[in-house]
């Protein structure tokens, strides 16, 4: 008997960041745009990976807006 265990996990990374006018709703923090970047991996191999942007909450990290 054969057994395959295929590990794919997926992260997103904060490449860059610009201060925007704004606050976040949930903690009331600052809020800043950010170039993000997703990096799926196969058996810790990255094979797909795309750049988005997200307005995130400088304080407590929280995605409020994305734009794909």
């Amino acid at each position: 008997m054969v057994c395959f265990c295929f590990l794919v996990d997926q992260r997103w990374k904060l490449t860059g960041t610009k201060p925007v006018a704004g606050t976040c709703s949930r903690c009331g923090g600052g809020a800043s745009v950010g170039d993000m970047k997703t990096i799926t991996r196969f058996c810790y191999v990255p094979f797909y990976w795309k750049s988005w942007k997200a307005i995130i909450c400088t304080f407590c990290g929280a995605i409020l807006k994305s734009y794909r």
